[in-house]
């Protein structure tokens, strides 16, 4: 083998390296948790930039923990390129530094900070805060908001709702400041329904504020660090203008990027994940190539191979509903909603009829999962908290009688309508 001690320090450094390539490209569906076992492993060792002596034992510990818990997840990664990558460093990194296969596993005890790298330090420069650099002599910025939710719901940042299919990866966010990225899999087999299972926020390194930090989520693992283990911005002066809150442990986490005047809200809700933003629209378009932004979902919103019609869904649903009561169907949901039973239960905690609660409705009646109740309601919790324009909270379609069957013209009530068709025969009786 051949190799000293300096090489082992860098081929550690190498797989590290490694691990960040990986989260920022990660597999695009899969229940595979090696990202957990990478980002536990990296959180553990990141303080051992050179392994001396002293250390050896230590980090021969975390890595046989890092081995068994690749182990635990080797079923579900077969064919996964990171899981294989962490196997064969983990066999190569324990040649190098002469650890043995057996012995303790337990996670050694995480770094700990350096001094002044305390998520409280409030030294930060003036640059590191948005709305004293960019607005010292000028009005408030003004704030726009963006969700998506549900299977999957879409509110861009101005103010469209859409649903829609977008099943895979797709950018949600991608300007000069970060990059947002969703994957979206289907709810059951076979079905057109689906939801998000996977999210990678990159925050771009920025002057004197923040390191680059990626924060990634999936189903069943909501982190409240970034994929390096810390909360905040690095060792920059401005750490502290980035940094994670956990509000409940493995189901809500919310970011604040102070530098970007920017606040992040993620939630696990059931099994899928739920996103909220709201940003300034200054960081919104700072993009330096427009024609990138093309499928940016939240400034442009879905295309429309992947859009689904609310309206003719919703009537679809209804009839299905209808045939339901009549006899079993082979591809219901495991809970099958009757539209009079779905409407009832998301009333529950939804009792303005907008478009949050026809997409409860809507998911209700396509995936039978309660949880997807709760997916709308707290995307509508999170609008109330982070939409600048408290007039705008509920949004409407264009039809607002959303009874089913109702089949009056998009942007013409039903009351306009039926008088529309009394006039027109009138007419046609003087004729």
């Amino acid at each position: 083998m051949g190799m000293g001690r300096g090489a082992g320090s860098t081929a550690l450094g190498l797989f590290q390296i490694l691990l960040v390539f990986l989260c920022i490209f990660p597999s695009v569906t899969s229940p595979c948790k090696i990202l957990k076992c990478n980002s536990e492993f990296w959180a553990a060792t990141s303080g051992s930039h050179h392994v001396g002596t002293e250390e050896a034992p230590e980090f021969c510990t975390a890595l046989r923990a890092y081995a068994h818990c690749t182990r635990r997840t080797a079923r579900t990664c077969r064919g996964d390129l990171a899981y294989h990558s962490a196997v064969h460093g983990i066999e190569d990194l324990m040649v190098q530094h002469n650890c043995s296969k057996d012995g303790p596993t337990s996670q050694p005890r995480l770094r700990t900070l350096p001094p002044g790298d305390s998520q409280e330090r409030s030294d930060s420069p003036e640059i590191c805060h948005y709305e004293k650099s960019f607005h010292r002599h000028s009005a408030a910025p003004n704030y726009t908001h963006c969700g998506l939710f549900g299977d999957p719901h879409l509110r861009t940042f101005t103010d469209t709702f859409q649903t829609c299919k977008v099943q895979g990866a797709w950018p949600l966010i991608d300007n000069n400041y970060l990059n947002v990225q969703v994957t979206n899999t289907p709810v059951l087999p076979g079905s057109a329904a689906t939801a998000t299972s996977k999210l990678t926020i990159i925050f771009k390194s920025f002057q004197e504020c923040v390191d680059q930090k990626v924060y990634q989520a999936e189903m069943d693992e909501l982190p409240a660090a970034f994929a390096d283990g810390s909360k905040n911005g690095g060792d920059k002066h401005g750490a502290n203008s980035l940094k994670i809150t956990e509000k409940v442990s493995g189901q809500h986490i919310e970011i604040q990027a102070k530098y970007i005047g920017t606040t992040i809200v993620v939630r696990q809700v059931g099994r899928y994940l739920t996103f909220a933003v709201r940003m300034p629209e200054e960081v919104v378009n700072a993009v330096e190539d427009r024609d990138s932004q093309g499928l940016y979902l939240c400034l442009r919103g879905c295309p429309l191979n992947q859009q689904i019609d609310f309206q003719t869904i919703r009537s679809a649903q209804a009839t299905e509903s209808r045939a339901r009561r009549k006899g079993p169907s082979l591809q219901a949901p495991p809970e099958a909603f009757t539209y009079e039973t779905a409407t009832a239960k998301c009333r529950e905690k939804l009792p303005v009829e907008d478009l949050y609660f026809q997409s409860c409705v809507f998911d209700l009646l396509t995936t039978g999962d309660v949880n997807f109740m709760l997916a709308a309601y707290y995307a509508f919790e999170d609008v109330k908290m982070l939409h600048s324009n408290k007039d705008k909270l509920h949004l409407y379609e264009r039809t607002r009688d959303l009874a089913p069957g109702n089949m009056a013209p998009s942007g013409m009530s039903s009351a306009l309508w039926v008088a529309l068709l009394c006039l027109c025969q009138c007419w046609l009786c003087l004729l």
